[in-house]
């Protein structure tokens, strides 16, 4: 790890992303202050459809409305009919 004013990360910035492209993590500082770390960004994996199949099952009423005692959990022991009615709806 390598530390860097902002003056001279400013200067030779072309050069720290590419020590940052190799694996190196590079500090820039501000009055010998750390203020920010220039990492390489991770490539993410690319997401797989039917990673999962057959692993996960959904239940037919997997979209039905939610039983009153669950949405007083979520709404509040207050909960009006109207307010009910609202909720079963989304």
């Amino acid at each position: 790890m390598q530390l860097f004013n902002i003056h001279d990360a400013k200067t030779n910035f072309s050069k720290l992303i590419a020590f940052v492209v190799e694996g190196e993590e590079i500090i820039i500082a501000k009055a010998g202050q750390p203020l920010v770390k220039m990492v390489p960004i991770t490539q993410n994996k690319k997401f797989r459809f039917g990673t999962y199949k057959e692993q996960v099952e959904v239940p037919d009423d997997f979209d039905a409305p939610l039983p009153d005692d669950l949405l007083s959990a979520f709404y509040g022991e207050s909960m009006t009919q109207e307010n009910k009615k609202r909720a079963r709806k989304k």
